[in-house]
């Protein structure tokens, strides 16, 4: 059985008061960060496309600029901040200097990114995986923060600790976050390498979708990997014994790694801008991407169920990994389920990337008292659990009863005609969801921040 995961953080807190410790805290500002400013430009969108405020939002291009801003800082930078702290965490002291000079770049790249829409009036582009503003000050900030990106998976392995010979539950969750990190570093490489391959003639969305294609593939196991940490870290922090022993987990985390490694020989074989490069990512994904999903999940949801009644201090993390368990499974099972070009393709990865977002904001509400604040308001983080939580379920809810209308993706105010009772009420509830589930966000950033500005407790 996987035990005893938190000494992970406690062994390393308790040699890193001064350093590591700091530079973690600052990718954790960062996180809260991007936290605030999508949550402001999700208010936008969610009033955008609900009945009657839709028409309020005269202009379509309102709602894609507010959807680049929104989906770039809710996942690529909360994603990517959460990755930093933890893999600062999990470091030696070796080469800080340049953890903070990453930090630094990825800080800037994101203040950029968000003042742009403000500053440059440039044209929405919805790439997958990373959309942005087609204009210089958009461009040079997501460049900037992916060089801070790339210089904090670099400086990660150059300190990347040892797992040991016979490892225990944190050495496995160590072993994690290393994979994780190797995924990351895949992930860079396959942004370079398509960079260097790209067609100068492309332009606009063909040219970032094909930018982004590889590297954004990648980038789903690098945060699938990072989910099954936390869970594993969450279930022992609330008594759940998941049934793995420290090497089957070791295993699932190399399952899950392993299709990571085919990515460099589908850029060998084919071409960026080829229709096998294109397929072949997708069935990476969807092949690979489920190898470890499914039993790090089954015995993860096991654990939970068996689990005795947790603690009040620790209640806010089971519902935090109850919830992230739902959200995911059910962003997974409706992916079986696309056909076509609608909204049944955001309730697919709301509920899948709201899954993992869960589980770091659970993560984040265990370490906080291992960082030196104040432990958070049980009662208040079970609350933002619940109600983002059966907030981002409604969402996506909606979302999929509206999926089943033909409701097209990514238009909204006028250009979203919605016809029948059945298509307003769908997407009323995906409008009442999408603002429960905005709330929840706002009100786990108050709680930390309250959290972290309360008297430090005395030692």
């Amino acid at each position: 059985m996987l035990a005893n995961t938190a000494s992970l953080f406690a062994d390393a807190l308790a040699e890193s008061r001064g350093s590591r410790r700091a530079l973690a805290l600052g990718w954790l500002w960062l996180g809260l960060a991007a936290l605030i400013a999508s949550g402001l430009f999700s208010i936008l969108l969610v009033l955008s496309r609900a009945p009657y405020t839709k028409d309020l939002f005269a202009f379509a291009d309102f709602f894609r600029v507010a959807l680049v801003v929104h989906v770039d800082f809710s996942v690529l930078v909360w994603f990517a901040a959460c990755a930093g702290m933890l893999w600062s965490l999990n470091s030696t002291p070796r080469l800080l200097g340049a953890g903070w000079a990453a930090l630094a770049a990825a800080a800037a790249g994101a203040l950029v990114m968000g003042a742009a829409p403000f500053l440059d009036f440039a044209p929405p582009v919805m790439s997958n995986y990373i959309p942005v503003l087609d204009g210089r000050l958009f461009v040079s900030g997501l460049a900037l923060f992916a060089a801070g990106g790339a210089l904090l998976v670099a400086r990660s392995m150059a300190a990347v600790p040892k797992v040991g010979a016979r490892p225990d539950g944190a050495g496995a969750l160590r072993f994690g976050l290393n994979t994780a990190l190797v995924s990351a570093a895949v992930a860079c490489v396959a942004f370079a390498w398509s960079y260097a391959e790209l067609p100068r003639a492309l332009d606009g969305k063909a040219y970032f979708e094909v930018l982004f294609w590889g590297g954004g593939h990648v980038l789903q196991f690098t945060w699938t990997l990072l989910l099954f940490v936390a869970w594993i870290a969450l279930a022992d922090a609330v008594g759940a014994r998941v049934p793995l022993t420290p090497r089957i987990a070791l295993l699932l985390f190399g399952i899950g790694l392993v299709s990571v490694f085919a990515t460099p020989v589908i850029y060998l074989a084919y071409g960026v801008v080829s229709v096998e490069h294109y397929r072949l990512q997708t069935w990476l994904m969807r092949i690979g991407g489920g190898l470890a999903v499914v039993p790090f999940a089954l015995a993860t949801a096991l654990a939970l169920a068996r689990a005795p009644r947790a603690e009040a201090a620790a209640r806010p993390l089971a519902a935090a990994l109850g919830w992230s368990l739902a959200l995911f499974a059910a962003g997974g099972l409706i992916g079986l389920a696309i056909h076509g070009s609608n909204v049944r393709i955001p309730a697919h990865y709301h509920g899948s990337i709201v899954g993992i977002t869960l589980a770091l904001m659970g993560l984040v509400y265990h370490l906080l008292p291992r960082l030196g604040f104040a432990e958070p308001c049980a009662r208040w983080a079970t609350i933002q659990c619940w109600l983002y939580g059966a907030g981002q379920l409604a969402h996506v809810a909606g979302l999929l009863w509206s999926g089943g209308y033909g409701v097209q993706r990514k238009v909204a105010g006028a250009a979203e005609v919605l016809r029948s009772g059945g298509e307003i009420a769908a997407m009323g509830l995906m409008g009442v969801g999408g603002l429960a589930a905005v709330a929840g966000g706002f009100l786990f950033v108050l709680i930390v921040l309250r959290a972290m500005l309360a008297p430090r407790p005395s030692r």
